[in-house]
């Protein structure tokens, strides 16, 4: 093996920590912290490091190019950055991540929008009534979420009482808006899409206009 380098333990934990407190204020946070021939180990947004081979692509859409000793070669937040093993490097202010997303409303008034949850696509409805993001057991099984390992509860519904179970989705993308660890409720049943609930929307500045809605991330 040419090379295999990785980041002390206590320098990676302290990586890990700066990264889990200050993911929520800047935009695409990457740490390199081990490097191997063709793969990089890598802390995203203040995840759990993970091994990413030369080529792939992650679901917060870093994508590995190249890898040498030294350091990794990613491309993120639409500009390549070369980062040396032990640093990071954070997204300018300003970038796509912290930028506000606007809705608009359909003919029922309804805020409708395309997103991702654990990196599955999936369709948001925006809902100030509900408590959680809440999804259909379809949706919970395409973002690789074992819902019933979570904890079980029930629900008032449209049609009554029903079975949920109590989730933590690691992460719900919507438009340039990413959140991590965020609190959701999947149903036994399939909902005909994703209730945008208040666990994402109560870290959001929300501005009504009309027709439109501006999302603008708080924290």
């Amino acid at each position: 093996m040419p090379y295999a380098r990785f980041v002390p333990n206590s320098i990676a934990l302290a990586l890990w920590a700066v990264l889990h407190l200050t993911a929520a204020h800047a935009g695409t946070d990457v740490a390199v912290v081990g490097l191997f021939p063709g793969k990089a180990v890598l802390v995203i947004n203040g995840g759990a490091p993970r091994t990413v081979s030369v080529g792939a692509r992650t679901s917060d859409g870093v994508r590995l190019v190249s890898v040498d000793g030294e350091a990794a070669t990613l491309e993120f937040d639409g500009g390549r950055h070369r980062i040396a093993i032990g640093e990071r490097s954070v997204a300018a202010a300003g970038d796509t991540a912290a930028a506000p997303v606007t809705l608009n409303a359909d003919g029922r008034g309804h805020f409708l929008t395309e997103g991702s949850i654990n990196g599955a696509p999936v369709r948001f409805m925006v809902d100030t009534g509900a408590t959680l993001v809440s999804l259909g057991a379809a949706d919970a099984v395409r973002a690789g979420i074992l819902y019933r390992k979570g904890e079980p509860a029930m629900t008032m519904t449209a049609n009554g009482p029903a079975q949920v179970w109590k989730v933590k989705l690691d992460s719900v993308k919507v438009g340039g808006i990413t959140l991590h660890d965020v609190d959701g409720a999947v149903h036994g049943g399939d909902l005909p899409m994703v209730l945008l609930g208040m666990s994402f929307l109560n870290r959001m500045e929300m501005k009504r206009d009309g027709d439109r809605m501006v999302l603008r991330r708080r924290f």
